[in-house]
């Protein structure tokens, strides 16, 4: 079964982390990570990426990736312009993820001054602060319509991020082509429904990327099996590590979203029905993460957004339109990709069972096409004997014992170090020893350090989560075959 996945969207994350990591070196980390990133997005069948908040930098960079055969082929905007500039991103030049418009003529300005970059279209933030929703949005409006007409003039689409629906409905009436994410703050009534079906305007529901967040501050996070194994471990396991850093504001994060999962809960039951109510009426909807936002993985968190489309209601032939075809209308794509045809570009997913039946299946790849050049998944990413042994602590970290079984031989041993004595042997063993994952809701491995060695990995670990007192102890993973083939421990 062919076939060609669809796009995923990102945006920089807009959380002050300069008390921890100077932002000039995480910045020059992401762009260090890109071949990684746009490998794993490739792994999961991805083939094209339209990046809806980017920057002058990040734009030059995408130009080295254009003949790649590994990275896909990637669509991006570049700073949002904003009616609101977070101020730890103010003063960063080429860097800057944003530019604060304040009036008709900056607006235009700002279009106009993006175009030496040749993005691929323009973005805007439309942030609507306070009580009074509508004033706000009406007010900001003058500069919204001035965006959009200036980058109409010179043939660029507009996507606009604006969860309120008087903001989403404003930008649509004056020429917005790509809402990027639901509306979340009402069921949208049927003239909102009507207007975007005659507008065909497209929209991007991002169903998982808010509850990542409060799952991440909360702890509380379970994973996807394509988290697991198809989206970077070390991004993945970074995401425990509120479990045991020693920051105050961390735990506030913490506090209070345990405290607000009723206000959550709403709200994403509002973006479910909204939804379906959009899809039922024949909107042109395109899936898309919003990867990069903390607890939304590049490439693996794509699968657990087409699934959660599914819990709204849409069929599985209409979520794999929005992964496929929907998207290629954004940019007015539509004859040169999104279906498989004669004369279009070569970007396919070779599958080897049909997700029409179930779409756990698009998961099982067999190769990837990508502009013409047949991959084959396990030549993308090499799992190495580290990135195992991390994956296997993730699976430990939130408590998903299957996950954590799999990286294991099925005839695996464990032995106590000092004794040489067998403590358990074989997957079920393994099942039955770490059955305790269910009573243990705080459990928490900390790497305190790690020694790599060929196809050893040592671990100094240290447990908590069983009482007052964290448990200590060295592990020792031997990998044969690309399994944990032997542990030993050390308390």
């Amino acid at each position: 079964h062919f076939f060609q996945s669809g796009s995923l969207y990102t945006r920089p994350d807009a959380i002050d982390l300069k008390k921890f990591v100077p932002y000039e070196k995480e910045i020059e980390g992401g762009k260090a990570g890109m071949p990684s990133v746009m490998k794993w997005t490739l792994l999961n069948g991805i083939t094209s990426v339209i990046d809806v908040g980017a920057t002058y930098n990040l734009l030059s960079e995408r130009n080295k990736y254009i003949d790649s055969s590994f990275a896909p082929t990637v669509y991006m905007t570049g700073p949002l312009l904003t009616t609101y500039e977070p101020a730890p991103f103010k003063g960063m030049g080429n860097d800057r993820p944003f530019s604060l418009v304040q009036n008709e003529e900056e607006a235009r300005k700002m279009v106009q001054e993006q175009l030496a970059f040749k993005p691929d279209f323009i973005k805007i933030w439309y942030i609507v602060l306070g009580t009074d929703k509508e004033a706000v949005a009406r007010k900001h409006l003058p500069v919204i319509k001035a965006v959009i007409d200036e980058a109409h003039k010179n043939n660029l689409k507009v996507a606009v991020h604006a969860t309120e629906r008087i903001a989403a409905q404003l930008s649509v009436e004056n020429g917005a082509d790509f809402l990027v994410h639901s509306v979340d703050d009402e069921v949208v009534p049927d003239a909102f429904v009507q207007l975007l079906k005659e507008k065909k305007t497209v929209l991007c529901p991002t169903l998982v990327v808010a509850p990542n967040y409060s799952k991440v501050f909360g702890q509380d996070y379970h994973f996807h099996s394509s988290e697991f194994e198809k989206a970077d471990p070390f991004v993945l396991g970074s995401l425990f590590d509120l479990q045991h850093l020693d920051d105050s504001k961390i735990k506030r994060y913490r506090d209070g979203t345990r405290r607000n999962k009723a206000v959550e809960k709403t709200t994403d039951s509002i973006c479910m029905v909204n939804l379906k109510k959009l899809s039922d009426a024949g909107v042109r909807i395109a899936a898309g993460t919003d990867a990069g936002n903390i607890g939304t993985l590049h490439g693996g968190s794509f699968l657990p957004e087409l699934l959660k489309m599914k819990d709204a209601g849409m069929s599985n032939w209409q979520i794999l339109q929005s992964a496929t075809i929907n998207p290629a209308y954004i940019l007015n794509k539509e004859k040169e990709m999104g279906s498989i045809a004669k004369g279009k570009v070569a970007d396919m997913v070779l599958l080897n069972a049909n997700p029409i039946e179930d779409l756990e299946n698009l998961a099982d790849i067999s190769s990837v096409i990508n502009k013409g050049n047949i991959i084959i998944p396990d030549s993308l990413v090499k799992e190495t004997a580290l990135a195992l042994v991390q994956r296997q602590l993730n699976a430990y970290n939130a408590r998903d014992l299957e996950a954590f079984i799999e990286p294991y031989a099925d005839d695996v041993e464990l032995y106590d170090y000092k004794t040489g004595k067998l403590l358990g042997k074989g997957k079920e063993g393994m099942r039955k020893d770490y059955a305790f994952f269910k009573q243990v809701p705080e459990l928490h491995c900390e790497i305190k350090a790690r020694i790599v060695q060929g196809n050893i990995v040592i671990d100094k670990e240290s447990v908590t989560g069983f009482g007052a007192r964290a448990v200590e102890a060295t592990a020792i993973y031997h990998i044969e075959g690309n399994k944990i083939k032997k542990v030993y421990f050390i308390d």
